[in-house]
């Protein structure tokens, strides 16, 4: 019985992948046929498709009872991206570089979120209320992140002819108003939008609940066939499960050396961990932290955040550093497990 469970747990992950690409992939034709933002439709939709197999999950536990799962996948998906994500794509690249952009602006987000997200979890649930402010940061993170756009620009724009100047490349930058007729001519396109995109999103939905509703009802069944808290299960298995979008996007991105995306992605999903895959199943009910969570898996959290950000100020993350996240993962592996 129990490897049909477990063959269960590897199948509902995959259906809940694919099918949260499918989701992503067809709101990304709808976004753009509504002539949505294409900065919007990254930041709202593609941050989300790579977050909902972590949030689908933990809306399905919060229903089923089981509240110990959100908060311990939220905690281990983090930790997944911090660790094993940038971990093999450093690896991967061999060395990759940090925009000042990603320095300026979204490394102290993700110290901020991240100490929001432990201070909620520290007296050993996540209330209502909590939820609620957890949910309201996001949405503040959300605008900011809009407003700050031309910001970024500007950050990113001045690093790169900094670059050419270094490496004496001296092209001279395009002008404003060819700029600005590149952009309007990208955001004039507007993709014919036919029913089957719909249906797929209506499909994909119903397949991301399947998904979802199997992967917490193989893990509560393998726990208890092992003897083995759910919240370890959930800061592991089903964690590294759900960061596999992350992974896959990362390390292609890293290898392609277009790092700003393979940084950013862990960015976004981080953030989007703390604050809406925890709060979302708290406006459910009040979510229980389990003791691996709260002694072994927060701790992590914050020390490969900082980690994460020191590698980051820096301005390289080089493949020795990607090895050590990857060792460190190990040693979390092992001490949430007992075996260290």
């Amino acid at each position: 019985m129990l490897i049909f469970w477990i063959l269960m747990f590897v199948v509902s992950i995959a259906i809940l992948i694919k099918s949260a690409d499918h989701f992503t992939e067809s709101s990304e034709k709808i976004g753009l046929s509504l002539k949505i933002s294409p900065f919007v439709i990254g930041i709202a939709i593609v941050s989300l498709g790579t977050s909902l197999p972590e949030l689908a999950t933990a809306v399905i536990a919060a229903f089923r009872g089981q509240t110990e799962i959100a908060t311990a996948n939220a905690v281990g998906s983090n930790i997944a991206n911090i660790l094993l994500v940038v971990g093999i794509a450093s690896v991967a690249a061999g060395k990759m570089k940090v925009k000042r952009s990603l320095i300026n602006l979204d490394l102290p987000l993700l110290a901020i979120t991240t100490a929001i997200l432990t201070f909620t979890l520290l007296d050993g649930e996540v209330n209502f209320i909590e939820g609620l402010i957890l949910l309201l940061t996001y949405g503040v993170y959300f605008f900011y992140i809009i407003f700050s756009n031309k910001e970024r620009d500007i950050l990113e724009h001045r690093e790169t002819e900094k670059e050419k100047l270094e490496k004496w490349q001296f092209t001279f930058p395009p002008t404003k108003a060819s700029r600005h007729r590149l952009l309007k001519k990208l955001w004039s396109y507007k993709p014919k939008v036919e029913l089957g995109v719909f249906i797929t999103l209506g499909i994909s939905a119903f397949f991301i609940y399947i998904g979802a509703k199997y992967t917490v009802e193989s893990l509560i069944e393998i726990a208890n066939s092992l003897n083995i808290e759910t919240g370890v299960i959930a800061m592991s298995a089903v964690a590294i499960g759900t960061s596999l979008p992350e992974l896959v996007v990362s390390v292609r991105a890293a290898i392609k050396r277009k790092y700003e995306i393979a940084l950013g992605n862990v960015f976004g999903s981080n953030i989007f961990n703390s604050l809406v895959v925890v709060g979302i199943p708290a406006m459910i009910g009040d979510l229980v932290v389990d003791d691996k969570t709260l002694y072994i898996g927060v701790p992590f959290l914050v020390a490969s955040t900082l980690l994460y950000i020191f590698s980051g100020i820096s301005k390289k993350i080089y493949n020795w550093e990607g090895l050590m996240f990857l060792i460190l993962y190990l040693l979390f592996m092992l001490k949430i497990f007992g075996i260290a």
